[in-house]
């Protein structure tokens, strides 16, 4: 079954950018002025210097009486002086600590914010990179980050192993390891946000690429999980034309589904998947509804669709338009060449 042997490039999912966090700033104020400083609900009074002074000896002395040398008063003002001295080293340890508790607070703020604006820096340099059709350079970019916790990161590097699988200088080794790399991180990034409309698509795109691998049994059984999140991505986001160009070829496949598998998936199963080249085009026709001209493949199939239906006219105007597609990617050239072909095989039986 040949069911998803080579897919699309797409518009990158949107990622709105996160608002810079603004770092907090001390409370100003007059160290001449007893000011209140806010700090969690909670005020802590910074005073100014003369109400931290000791009074002149003469209050003291009379405040506290004559000082007899040795005497008890002497021994009073001694532990009074003691005492005055372990509160001030206290309130400055307390004030030190309150310091650095301010220091470390605002460094967490910094590096949280640093950390956010790097994997929206990364985000954006992969996306460029995608567009240009950087390949190699996009797999080498987003591998320095293969440990990540971020779905939107993990998703677009299930994307680029995958596509580093379906280049042509691949041997047949590396592209099973890609293609079961490339499975591992989406199945990471649906782990991470099951909200992740390109994480579901993803992940049915890696688990379809599997199949090939594990046997007509497997890969029939996988056809009901990879439905299913193909109709979740479809949920999530409507207007994500690939989501919905990617329902199509599931149609499509099941639809031309030749009998000897036909027959194997219902010796396998009960109830073996199915479906019509109607239902395959109308998911083709909605795609490029949603994103007109979008992707050469949903054209071409657009054209073999119509042709399985015995609809030549409406065939050959959605093949001269995959022929005519311009080729941004090597897929693109392959489906300008099967587009012509299928045109000449018109002209040759007119």
């Amino acid at each position: 079954m040949a069911f998803c042997a080579r897919l699309w490039r797409f518009p990158p999912a949107g990622r709105g950018t996160a608002p810079g966090l603004r770092l907090p700033t001390g409370a100003a104020g007059s160290r001449r002025t007893c000011r209140p400083w806010r700090l969690g609900g909670s005020e802590v009074t910074r005073r100014p210097r003369s109400c931290c002074r000791l009074r002149e000896s003469g209050e003291l002395r009379k405040e506290l009486g004559p000082v007899v040398p040795g005497g008890s008063r002497d021994r009073q003002v001694m532990g009074n002086s003691e005492a005055f001295r372990s509160s001030l080293l206290f309130s400055a340890l307390s004030y030190l600590g309150f310091e650095t508790y301010q220091v470390i607070s605002r460094a967490a703020v910094v590096h949280a914010t640093a950390k956010v604006s790097g994997v929206e820096e990364v985000l954006a340099q992969a996306d460029y990179l995608y567009e240009s059709g950087e390949t190699e350079k996009l797999y080498q970019l987003l591998t320095r980050y293969k440990e990540s916790e971020d779905a939107e990161l993990l998703w677009r590097l299930a994307r680029a192993s995958r596509d580093i699988a379906q280049l042509s200088g691949t041997s047949e080794e590396e592209k099973k390891l890609l293609v079961y790399e490339a499975l591992a991180y989406a199945k990471r990034a649906l782990e991470k946000n099951d909200s992740s409309f390109a994480a579901h698509k993803w992940y049915a795109i890696c688990i379809s690429d599997v199949g090939d691998y594990e046997g007509i049994k497997a890969k029939i059984a996988n056809a009901y999980v990879i439905k299913e999140h193909f109709e979740k991505a479809i949920e999530l986001n409507p207007k994500d034309a690939t989501s919905i160009h990617l329902m199509g070829i599931w149609c499509y496949t099941f639809a031309e589904m030749p009998w000897y598998q036909r027959r194997i998936a219902k010796v396998l199963f009960a109830t073996p998947p199915s479906s019509t080249y109607e239902e395959a085009l109308s998911y083709f026709q909605r795609a490029e509804q949603v994103d007109p001209n979008f992707y050469s493949k949903n054209l071409l199939l657009l054209g073999k669709t119509y042709l399985k239906l015995h609809n030549k006219k409406l065939a050959a105007f959605w093949l001269v338009k995959a022929r005519d597609y311009t080729a941004h990617t090597e897929e693109d050239r392959q489906i300008q060449t099967e587009a012509a072909q299928l045109l000449t095989g018109f002209s040759d039986k007119n």
